[in-house]
């Protein structure tokens, strides 16, 4: 039994199915028919702000909960459905360094993981292949990729831009690796550059797990069923709604994917997991800053966040007044709606100059925005707020988190680093928004794993040490959050964690 159809479930049902295992999922959400997309239309501007608003408590879909957000900085995005909330994602593909899973080794902080980049490395690859990532192999920043790869997205005029400014600076940068096609492969057409990625894509280039995943496991022979609420979960089996009725599943185990502000909030109503389960919670603070160039760059053109990255300041730095490190990383313009009311900039003022200003605006600006490693504090946490429920009478998740003065630090240090890079690109203005409070994408560290039980919630194979016939396979897991995009990551853990537990139940036939 799996519980959530997003990155991590759809790669855990895929390789149980395939394994010959009885497979089921349950989903809240439904399918979302990318072929349709808003983005064929006038107004998917209109449509980023409401039935794909990252923030479930604006959306409110049927299939969403609601999440107390009064006492965070950082408000949560995410989206609920089959492909979870690679749905709206800008589908940047890095994977974490082998220095992120040392870090009380290496560097006196926070904790080293159970495992090493080297066990995770096959499952990365299995993960790249089943993707379809397009970058470019050499990164001198990283191990090797084995996975083939299809070539790199274009630049674009902003990006190439701020490549050329690094190459000055003499910093490190580096084509993104986009889980975006840029060929065609398996049915799906290759990225166009039509710009509108977070409201789906007609043309399946960019590889959601509904498109990437699921078909394939359910060739495999894995059900998935749509609209089912879990309620509770239990060792042997899940309590869920569905079309009206409560109805209970038995399992033998439970593989829970339901994002690390879902999994704990699911265990903390079933009493599971122990002091840690929601405790440890880790983002990646952002700050956005963008340069105005003179010259039209057409940043609306590509996908918004798969251009380049720089991690000339990614490893630890015992000079520095933070531990740990950022990376710098590309974001193309917006549409002409989010350039008029803002965007990453000020508001477009209205009256007489209100054209000729976004005429100087709109399509003139690129960003690079900061992303902070999230060191493991258990007093940032998801716990549960019995005064809000959704439909079904389940207490919300309430998130407590404070930014701390080293992350604070680390933001401002890279702030000033990426302001230097824009203005050496030719920026004529360079503009900065501290902490982006709509940033909350990655949920990490609140299901975390580890050798000692009360300080963690799951061992090694990602088996809850309370109850080991259910296994967390989302980004809960994390015991560190690295400064990159947790995806590849969370579904390399995925297929290990599930691969484990194959060969555990076929032991068991």
């Amino acid at each position: 039994m799996i519980v959530g159809a997003g990155a991590s479930g759809a790669a855990a049902a895929l390789v149980l199915a395939e394994a010959g295992l009885r497979v089921v999922c349950l989903e809240q959400g439904g399918w979302l028919d990318q072929r349709a997309a808003p983005s064929l239309g006038p107004h998917w501007e209109a449509a980023l702000q409401t039935a794909f608003h990252p923030n479930p408590n604006i959306r409110r879909l049927p299939s969403d909960y609601p999440v107390a957000e009064d006492d965070t900085p950082i408000r949560p995005a995410l989206y609920t459905g089959v492909g979870g909330s690679t749905l709206r994602w800008g589908a940047h593909f890095p994977r974490m360094r082998p220095a992120d899973f040392r870090a009380r080794t290496l560097d006196g902080v926070a904790e080293d993981w159970p495992l090493s980049y080297a066990e995770l490395e096959p499952f990365y690859d299995q993960v790249d292949t089943i993707t379809g990532v397009a970058g470019l192999h050499g990164d001198p920043a990283n191990p090797p990729r084995c996975a083939p790869r299809l070539p790199p997205l274009p630049l674009g005029p902003g990006p190439a831009r701020l490549a050329a400014a690094f190459d000055r600076l003499g910093w490190h940068w580096w084509p993104s690796d986009a889980a975006v096609l840029t060929a065609p492969q398996d049915g799906r057409e290759a990225c166009n550059n039509c710009g509108p990625c977070g409201v789906g894509c007609p043309r399946h280039a960019r590889a959601s797990a509904d498109i990437a995943w699921w078909p394939r496991a359910l060739v495999a022979g894995a059900e998935l069923r749509t609209g089912a609420r879990v309620l509770r979960v239990e060792p042997g089996r899940v309590v869920y709604h569905r079309d009206g009725e409560r109805r209970t599943q038995p399992a033998r185990a439970v593989v829970m994917a339901a994002s690390g502000l879902g999994t704990p909030r699911l265990l903390l109503a079933s009493g599971l997991g122990g002091w840690a389960t929601g405790r440890h919670l880790m983002h990646h603070p952002t700050a956005i800053v963008t340069g105005l160039f003179e010259d039209r760059l057409d940043g609306h053109k590509g996908p918004f966040a798969c251009a380049l990255y720089s991690q000339e300041f990614i490893k630890d730095d015992a000079a520095r007044d933070f531990r740990r490190g950022y990376q710098l990383q590309a974001l193309r313009g917006g549409g002409p709606v989010q350039t008029a009311l803002g965007g990453y900039m000020a508001r477009v003022p209205w009256g007489r100059t209100h054209h000729a200003s976004f005429e100087a605006t709109f399509g003139h600006s690129v960003s690079l925005t900061v992303t902070a490693e999230d060191l493991p504090d258990p007093e940032n946490r998801v716990t549960l707020d019995e005064r809000i429920a959704d439909s079904d009478g389940l207490p919300a998740p309430r998130l407590h988190y404070r930014l701390d003065g080293n992350a604070r630090a680390m933001l401002d240090h890279g702030i000033a680093r990426a302001s230097e890079a824009l203005r050496e690109a030719g920026a004529c203005r360079v503009v900065v928004n501290p902490l982006a409070a709509a940033a909350g994408f990655h949920f990490l560290g609140t299901a975390r794993m580890g050798t000692d039980k009360r300080a963690s919630v799951v061992d090694a194979a990602c088996r809850l040490h309370d109850a080991p016939e259910i296994v967390v396979v989302d980004g809960g897991v994390f015991v560190t959050s690295g400064a990159v995009n947790p995806t590849p990551t969370i579904q390399a853990l995925a297929l290990r964690a599930v691969t484990l537990l194959a060969a555990r139940l076929r032991g068991e036939s």
